[in-house]
């Protein structure tokens, strides 16, 4: 019997968690549900399944439920779901609080069901070999590493819901929603940060929260970095995370390793500069292939099946009766860097540490 997964909230992600849940044969939709039941409706004509007028009768025809609400209904929702004895599933981020997020790892721990939060660029292969390169000592020991997500949202994206761009709902601004993602790559990269000092701003937005977020970043190993995030910064570019080690660097964008230059004899040249010195502006190079830019089609298809892997996981969590491979306890991390950005920006720049969590 496929695992059957009902979706609650039908707004702009639920359509990707849809479509990857379609992809996987050994799961299908039960349902939908919103507060909205015409997005509902919508939502149920679209993929050939049933628009449920409460969250009950979502559960009650679920084995677990996807949860693509505003972010800080999250815990909220998701604890209504384990006691039903549904498997629960999140779009990022976890919650906007830790207390929330806590409550909700807390719940389905006594509840017995899985839970697993959404960080799907942890599938795509090259961040994998990075994260596995770094383990493996292949770049030598880490000196810095940085994410720069500068994306661009119109004043209209804003408005279009009365949660986005608020402390409630959404947690914050870019660096909780566009950023988490790549928050999350560069401290599961890097192996967990240890501190950071940041400042914020809200610069071209009529927002409540930031739209600008600059941090300095001590990780666990020794390394330091910056984390960027905007979505001020027009007309947007691709999300990249850069590694540079004792043997070189890796600079990942939008998923895919635009630069690995890694030799670990590098600086045998006499030359002042060494042979790997690149002074004009870096190309193309992805394990010495040439690159070519995805269409738009080729970007939303691999977002899915990005969401695909991960789902897939999370269903195979179920039947083997183990944990998924991003548990609830993962997703504390990158909150928990998150909100410590948010505290040292909210006290000039102050040198915030963070706990790390015991599992």
């Amino acid at each position: 019997m496929p695992v059957r997964i009902g979706i609650v909230g039908c707004g702009a992600i639920f359509s990707t968690h849809a479509e990857a849940i379609r992809r996987i044969p050994s799961a299908q939709i039960s349902g939908f549900h919103d507060i909205v039941h015409e997005k509902s409706l919508t939502a149920a004509s679209k993929f050939g399944s049933t628009a449920f007028d409460s969250l009950d009768q979502l559960c009650a025809n679920s084995d677990a439920v996807s949860i693509c609400v505003p972010s800080g209904l999250h815990s909220e929702i998701g604890i209504q779901c384990a006691l039903h004895g549904k498997h629960v599933l999140v779009e990022k981020p976890i919650d906007v609080s830790l207390l929330a997020a806590q409550s909700l790892v807390n719940a389905c721990r006594a509840a017995d069901v899985k839970l697993s939060v959404i960080s799907q660029h942890r599938f795509a292969p090259d961040i994998q070999r990075l994260k596995h390169a770094l383990e493996a000592g292949e770049l030598g020991e880490p000196i810095q590493a940085d994410a720069y997500i500068k994306w661009y949202r119109t004043q209209h994206y804003y408005n279009s819901g009365d949660w986005r761009g608020t402390w409630k709902l959404d947690g914050g601004g870019c660096l909780i929603n566009q950023g988490v993602h790549y928050v999350d790559m560069i401290q599961w990269i890097m192996g967990g940060v240890k501190a950071v000092q940041a400042q914020v701003r809200t610069s071209s937005h009529q927002i409540e929260v930031e739209d600008v977020a600059n941090a300095l970043v001590e990780y666990q190993n020794g390394a330091i970095g910056i984390i960027q995030a905007s979505t001020s910064f027009f007309p947007g570019f691709a999300e990249r995370l850069e590694v540079h080690a004792r043997h070189g660097s890796v600079i990942i964008e939008g998923d895919v390793a635009n630069v690995w230059e890694v030799d670990k004899d590098y600086d045998a040249d006499d030359s002042p500069y060494g042979r790997g010195v690149r002074m004009q502006p870096t190309p193309n190079i992805r394990l010495g292939e040439q690159t070519v830019p995805r269409t738009p089609e080729q970007h939303a298809d691999r977002w899915i099946e990005q969401h695909r892997l991960q789902i897939a996981d999370f269903v195979e969590s179920i039947e083997e009766d183990r944990d998924p491979v991003i548990t609830g306890e993962t997703s504390l991390e990158p909150l928990k860097v998150i909100l410590a950005i948010y505290e040292s920006a909210k006290h000039q720049g102050a040198r915030v540490l963070i706990s790390r969590s015991s599992k």
